[in-house]
């Protein structure tokens, strides 16, 4: 006679669905790339007679540590200290929905950051020292007493580090085995910067439960109208920056492509201006998928140099 096995209880799926959705793994994908695009860069570096195995393996715990772990647990500290805010604008997360009860969605965090540090701390001091000021800046941005996403300009700019720059140091770390050109680290920078402007996209989904708990995002702060101006100026100043930084280091093509990438979000931002709250979602997908791959044309040339 043929056994079969019986389905798991359905509250324990519901519970691993809740526990995936409050590690929001679309959220992986910026700190994925700049990893990749750091790794890419600092190819040049890789000192002589490195195994190619060991930095392939390497790079693979690296994309783990930079997206389902660190990415992951900076969400889960974000949606523990926003469950009010989420239960006006995201009633349905995972915590103020009741799907995480109690205090588990704090566990989770302090989890979710304790083996970050633990992963990073197998791949070098470089590698720990980034991750654990990438956790350092998560706590900061959602937990009191600092909770930086209060104020639009710290609350983005420590985002946009730890998404942007500190991955794709974290990236160029691994692969150089130490630390990284001074080229790569200044183009990390820029891009980080440019992210801020991202991350504004993102706040104009929720102005009106930012408004109600103080959370002074630019949207809230400033209105829909001179945050989407912001965002955009500042995405293309990196940009342009980026350009001349490649200008100077003769990267001639790829300051070339830069450009033109860079040519086409700014076609694309007319429309995302006219209406910021009914288009921020389409120009993310759209002028932020030309901004990335305007990193990787960057991290390429630095990396065949």
């Amino acid at each position: 006679m043929s056994r079969t096995v019986a389905p798991l209880p359905r509250a324990s799926r519901i519970k691993a669905s809740a526990l995936l959705a409050v590690l929001k793994p679309v959220t992986w994908f910026a700190p994925v790339w700049a990893f990749a695009c750091g790794g890419i860069s600092a190819l040049g570096s890789m000192p002589a007679g490195t195994d190619p195995m060991a930095v392939l393996r390497d790079v693979l715990l690296g994309l783990i540590l930079a997206g389902p772990m660190l990415c992951g647990a900076s969400q889960a500290v974000n949606d523990w200290f926003d469950r009010h805010v989420d239960a006006i604008n995201e009633p349905h997360r995972p915590i103020p929905s009741g799907r995480l009860p109690g205090r588990s969605g704090l566990m989770i965090a302090i989890c979710w950051t304790a083996g970050s540090l633990l992963l990073a701390s197998l791949l070098g001091p470089v590698v720990f020292a980034a991750a654990a000021l990438g956790c350092a800046f998560s706590w900061a941005y959602s937990a009191p007493p600092l909770r930086l996403k209060t104020n639009g300009w710290y609350g983005n700019a420590s985002v946009a580090i730890s998404y942007e720059g500190l991955a794709w140091i974290t990236g160029a770390a691994l692969v150089a085995q130490g630390l990284p050109s001074s080229e790569t680290v200044l183009l990390a920078l820029l891009y980080s910067l440019g992210a801020h402007g991202i991350m504004t996209l993102n706040d104009f989904k929720s102005i009106e439960g930012d408004l109600r708990f103080g959370i002074r995002t630019l949207p809230a702060r400033y209105g829909p109208g001179p945050a989407s101006r912001i965002a955009c100026a500042v995405m293309a100043g990196a940009q342009v920056l980026v350009v001349a930084c490649l200008l100077a280091f003769g990267h001639v093509l790829a300051a070339i492509g830069v450009a033109l990438l860079l040519a086409g979000q700014i076609a694309l931002m007319p429309r995302f201006l006219a209406d910021p709250a009914g288009e921020a979602i389409r120009y993310n997908a759209t002028g932020t998928g030309l901004y990335v791959l305007g990193m990787m044309i960057a991290a390429i040339s630095l990396g065949l140099a």
